[in-house]
């Protein structure tokens, strides 16, 4: 027997998990129903808000990727001991 619940949530939101529901071939329906069941069966709440990236975090991400891309990184070490001797040296 299914029942109807109403829940207030953000416009955007509302849009973004409908797209993300969408890409998958879901309905929004179907994925709070997942959700719901999951709950249900684990007796657990896990919740995921990412933390958006600062500027700062940004500008460090676009520096690591263009050391990588042009080979300007360290040597690779086998063990922590020879990391700290050439770190010394």
């Amino acid at each position: 027997m299914n029942t109807v619940i109403s829940v207030r949530i953000d416009k955007d939101v509302k849009a973004s998990a409908q797209e993300v529901a969408n890409s998958v071939g879901l309905t929004l329906s179907t994925l709070v129903n997942a959700y719901l069941r999951q709950v249900a069966a684990t007796r657990r709440i896990e919740l995921y808000a990412p933390e958006p990236m600062t500027p700062k975090l940004e500008k460090l991400i676009e520096e690591v990727e263009a050391e990588l891309k042009s080979g300007e990184t360290s040597k690779s070490f086998d063990s922590v001991e020879e990391f700290l001797v050439d770190l010394k040296s």
